[in-house]
């Protein structure tokens, strides 16, 4: 989904191998453990409290506009403890001088930034104006046309460009300025906000750990269970932990590290293959039918569904709808990839017997479920009721979040420092709600209804039925997300204008607006930089770039046969179409 960075989750989960006898810290639970505990060879558990701190960046790709950091759990075999850590720039592990990093590059970079102004400015003037579209709508396409350029090519960070073309349509006098901040209003913009202030509660209090890690004891004999488990695991969590970026960088790539680890599978060597490189590619394939299969799973999930009701697609319960229409493809979809990965890129290594023992152990040291973790339960189940019944029981969806978030804090399971350093949250609010914005802006103005017409007008002339075109419009759909380094980018640029191509074409609207919903999930795994998950799992150091490429591609086949096959024949049985 998610293009953002994972530097707002503060706390984390990693295990440290190699030590014989090893004493356990977990800070920031809400009860401390102060006795030690001695752990067979190879076997030691710590908690890091922060993802930023000491921590190399992950390397990543040059669309990627945010900067993720991981918690690195590398030791010194020889001195079997964990590698120290640079305290200072200018020296290096022998206390030898080093010369300084130069400092980073301030303000815009040039060629970025001629790009995008460039597209916008010869849409504006070089290209004709069609005589059936009002000057207004057309100048305020080239204005969003060089917001859409610059989050590709990304001349400035996200929030930061989105905010310079939101200038740039009142000072144009294109939009006033009420209008201009309109979708700051948006309650799916708010919901989305708050889902990342519940993703940090579930790091923060260690529930999402423990969840995972009982998994790991229940499944994890051999490296096929092993997957199973993290993969249902997410399942399970991802209506409750909204952020994909989260939920990969929080809580199973600590724990895909440590079981790799213990099994002598290192980041960045070949032993990578023996257990780390599979199960990195199983859960990042897998994330997107975790997030395709329930509305609250992912941010743009919401997106979708608020720029589909712009366009008089109106979806009635829409959380049990969605994950009444999503769940057989995407529960096949869940079941089948570990098992087709296991064969397409199978690790070196098949057993690994010592891994519920692992986890066991680690529960044990975690004690039992603290009173902040019991809290966290509750209010998710609140909140997921409320947005299960919300429509009967005439509460929104943003109130059931309100609501979930003023309990967090009441109780002190979350503090308002914790929000307002939820940096990713704030970005979002940003400059989703300018592309939000812009996106309305276009459809009032009529010019997505013209295009819809051009291309109705094109495919009639082609004589292609609605299931032909249909078909057409969501791979062309999910493909040219190659060009874009976040769902929600790809969502806010293209949702609309492809949804209004559907509807032109005859296609049922829920059908049309559902599907590439469901589509905007799925193409998160395409790339290294496709989506926010992607940077932190590529990030890792267990899977090459040649790898990532080509598990992609072929995986977006299976899913698109997946979706295609069982998806169209559940959602006839449903009377979808």
């Amino acid at each position: 989904m998610e293009n953002f960075a994972l530097q707002s989750v503060s706390t984390t989960t990693s295990f440290s191998l190699h030590s014989p006898t090893s004493r356990l810290s977990l800070l920031h639970r809400s009860k401390p453990i102060s006795q030690s505990l001695s752990f067979p060879s190879s076997l030691h558990f710590s908690r890091s409290t922060s993802l930023l701190q000491s921590t190399p960046p992950i390397p990543q790709s040059p669309f990627l506009s945010s900067r993720l950091s991981l918690f690195n759990p590398l030791f010194n075999p020889k001195l079997r403890q964990p590698f120290p850590m640079r305290t200072s720039a200018s020296q290096s592990p022998d206390n030898q001088p080093v010369p300084p990093s130069p400092p980073p590059r301030q303000g815009a970079k040039p060629i970025p930034f001629l790009i995008s102004i460039a597209i916008g400015l010869i849409v504006r003037f070089a290209v004709p104006k069609p005589v059936e579209v009002s000057a207004e709508a057309w100048q305020l396409l080239s204005i969003f046309l060089s917001t859409i350029a610059g989050l590709v090519l990304s001349p400035l960070p996200v929030g930061a460009w989105a905010f310079l073309g939101l200038t740039v349509t009142v000072v144009t006098k294109t939009l006033t300025f009420a209008a201009a901040f309109n979708a700051f209003t948006s309650e799916v913009i708010w919901l989305i906000v708050i889902s990342f202030f519940f993703a940090r509660g579930f790091v923060k209090t260690g529930l999402g750990d423990r969840i995972a890690t009982y998994f790991v004891k229940w499944m994890g004999k051999s490296t096929l269970g092993l997957s199973y488990g993290l993969t249902i695991s997410e399942a399970l969590i991802a209506p409750a932990m909204p952020s994909t970026t989260a939920r990969a960088g929080g809580v199973f790539l600590p724990i895909i590290k440590s079981l790799s680890l213990a099994a002598d599978s290192k980041p960045n060597h070949p032993s990578s293959r023996k257990i780390g490189a599979y199960l990195i590619q199983s859960q990042f394939q897998c994330a997107g039918n975790s997030s395709a299969l329930f509305l609250t799973a992912a941010a743009q999930n919401l997106l979708c569904l608020k720029l589909a009701e712009e366009l008089g697609v109106q979806i009635s319960s829409p959380w049990l709808t969605w994950a009444k229409f999503a769940c057989a493809p995407a529960i096949i979809g869940i079941l089948v990839t570990p098992a087709i990965l296991y064969k397409l890129f199978p690790p070196e290594t098949k057993d690994t017997p010592e891994a519920p023992a692992m986890a066991a152990r680690k529960l044990e040291a975690m004690g039992p479920v603290t009173k902040n973790e019991w809290i966290m339960v509750g209010t998710m189940l609140i909140a997921v009721s409320l947005w299960i019944a919300g429509e009967a029981l005439k509460i929104p969806s943003v109130v059931a979040a309100m609501i979930g978030l003023s309990i967090l804090l009441t109780l002190g399971v979350l503090n308002w420092d914790d929000c307002l350093s939820e940096k990713s949250a704030w970005d979002t609010l940003a400059w989703f709600a300018v592309l939000v914005g812009m996106a309305g802006q276009l459809t009032s103005l009529g010019l997505v209804g013209w295009m819809s017409n051009c291309v109705a007008g094109l495919l009639k002339s082609l004589s292609l039925s609605w299931p032909a075109a249909f078909a057409i419009l969501q791979a062309s759909y999910f493909f040219v997300h190659y060009l874009f380094a976040s769902q929600t980018g790809h969502v806010g640029a293209l949702y609309s204008a492809f949804l209004a191509m559907h509807l032109a074409a005859k296609v049922p609207g829920v059908l049309a607006a559902l599907a590439l919903a469901y589509n905007t999930n799925l193409f998160g795994a395409l790339t290294h930089y496709s989506s926010g998950q992607a940077a932190v799992y590529y990030g890792a150091g267990y899977v090459e770039l040649p790898d990532v490429f080509k598990i992609g591609f072929v995986m977006a086949l299976i899913n698109g046969f997946i979706w295609t096959v069982v998806g169209c024949i559940w959602w006839k049985i449903l009377g979808l179409y």
